[in-house]
């Protein structure tokens, strides 16, 4: 056998930083890192090293550098007195440093009685993007706010809508060259325990160099990362994550990203939008019930066209085949191919629409779909009644309050398309049967991906395909496992509303 069957691949590693002098080694090899010497003739020379890009350069003349000019003689207690105004911090860890020196602090080192002083200020720049408006999931009613990209405040919008000790905030440093800040987040009286340790276990067993977004995190700590289908749901929304995490969920937030993780989740709860809550009980009811009648069109339409009408035209009502034939009649292409035409077609326009800046964007994904449509149809290449289905299709994709989903949507309709192909209705069949397995199989956090379908939970369906009034929700979801079940109180405790002619 060859020799080169039996070498091991070997591991890649990443420099370890074990003592303060190879830490300023490596950091003054970059350009942005500076380093000035505050010398004086009265006292020994006190080194300030700082990232100039980490930094408030605004602050540190102010806070640092004019305050250490000042100082007679320096020792512990007299830099204290000098930086009064500012968060000073002495460490030794020279690890801990270089983290805290790539957060954005400054290092300030001299010597005392011999030995090297070292003390931190935290001068970090934290400009980042302004709250705006949910751009994936608007809705009318409710909040107007969103996640950004920086973790602080994401926390502090949570903690202002949970104000609670009971909010517990667990922080991880995932990324062996990122070092990014992951946050388990749990209400430590309601969440269940074994579906807190499954999330912490997981983070912590990530061994990555970068996280550059949470959605990282979501395709590591999944239960299948095989599945088109996504078991965790990630929302830009303050409310939506603080109404999870009062259910007894468990929301996961990583800096840098604008999306939060909640677990563990059921399959119809991407279909539900937050907006449902704020609406009365029939409104909102109604509007899942069109989003699921949507998911089904989306998904089996254009697969029952090409299998109507390439294996059962018989199936066909006699006053709409006279349709289907006049329009089919410049076509010479199977069904299969003008359908596949219109969907990659569909797919491209939207794509382009994503990536382009958003007016280009818009102009593109409405006069190109009418350009290349009306063309399509006058040069014979499809017919009218497949490019309405195909586009009503695709419009139906997008009632889907969770965007994930709705990609997921989108890619699940060609293996039904070409399954009703080979195989006509048959094959659809044959299909769903697969696609329901599957789905019956995933978990989330360990936890029925479908339920209360399967395991069927008559409790649970209140808050599922219909949405009952909120008095009738007493109970939290019993597939969370909470552990504290009732959300409301009892009824004889409830004050009872007064009629109109009380008092007279």
């Amino acid at each position: 056998m060859p020799f080169f069957l039996h070498k091991k691949k070997k591991q890649p590693t990443f420099p370890v930083l074990t003592t303060l002098a190879e830490v300023l080694q490596a950091a003054k090899q970059s350009s942005d890192f500076v380093e000035q010497v505050e010398a004086s003739k009265d006292r020994e020379p006190i080194h300030v090293y700082y990232y100039q890009s980490l930094i408030d350069m605004e602050r540190i003349a102010p806070n640092v550098l004019h305050p250490l000019k000042q100082v007679d003689g320096i020792s512990n207690k007299a830099l204290q007195e000098a930086l009064y105004s500012a968060e000073v911090e002495q460490l030794e860890d020279a690890m801990e440093i270089e983290k805290r020196l790539l957060k954005g602090s400054v290092l300030i080192s001299f010597k005392e009685k011999g030995a090297w002083q070292n003390w931190l200020v935290d001068l970090a720049y934290m400009k980042g993007r302004e709250m705006n408006v949910p751009e994936i999931e608007f809705s009318v009613f409710g909040s107007k706010e969103s996640f950004i990209e920086a973790v602080e405040t994401n926390l502090a919008l949570l903690r202002k809508r949970i104000p609670s000790s009971d909010l517990h905030m667990v922080k991880f440093v995932v990324g062996s060259e990122t070092k990014t800040d992951v946050y388990v987040i749990y209400c430590a009286s309601i969440a269940n325990k074994e579906n807190v340790q499954t999330v912490k276990q997981r983070i912590k067993g990530l061994q990555i160099d970068q996280v550059p977004d949470s959605s990282t995190i979501l395709q590591v700590i999944q239960d299948n990362n095989n599945s088109v289908f996504p078991q965790l749901v990630d929302t830009e929304r303050p409310d939506r994550t603080a109404g999870a995490l009062l259910e007894g969920k468990v929301a996961v937030l990583a800096d840098g990203s604008p999306q939060a993780l909640l677990a563990p989740v059921t399959a119809l709860e991407f279909i539900v939008a937050f907006e449902d809550y704020l609406l009365s009980w029939h409104t909102a009811s109604m509007l899942r019930i069109i989003r699921i009648g949507a998911v089904l069109f989306s998904i089996f339409a254009t697969p029952l066209y090409v299998a109507v009408l390439s294996y059962h035209p018989e199936m066909i009502p006699q006053d709409l085949f006279a349709t289907l034939v006049v329009s089919r009649t410049a076509v010479p292409f199977p069904p299969i191919i003008e359908a596949l035409f219109l969907e990659v077609t569909i797919e491209l326009l939207r794509e382009a629409g994503a990536r382009l800046p958003t007016k280009i964007g818009q102009t593109i994904g409405i006069v190109g779909g009418i350009v290349i449509g009306t063309a399509a149809v006058e040069a014979g290449l499809t017919s009218n009644v497949l490019l309405i289905i195909v586009a009503l299709a695709a419009l139906a994709s997008f009632t889907i309050p969770v965007y994930r989903m709705g990609t997921t949507i989108r890619i699940v309709r060609f293996p039904f398309i070409l399954a009703a192909q080979i195989w006509g209705l048959i094959g659809i069949a044959i299909m769903l049967i697969f696609t329901l397995c599957h789905l019956l199989s995933l978990t989330s956090l360990g936890r029925p991906y479908m339920e209360p379908i399967y395991p069927f939970s008559f409790k649970d369906m209140k808050d599922s395909v219909i949405r009952l009034p909120i008095s009738q929700q007493t109970m939290r979801p019993r597939f969370l496992q909470a552990k504290q079940q009732k959300r409301f109180f009892p009824k004889h405790n409830r004050q009872q509303k007064p009629d109109i002619d009380d008092g007279y």
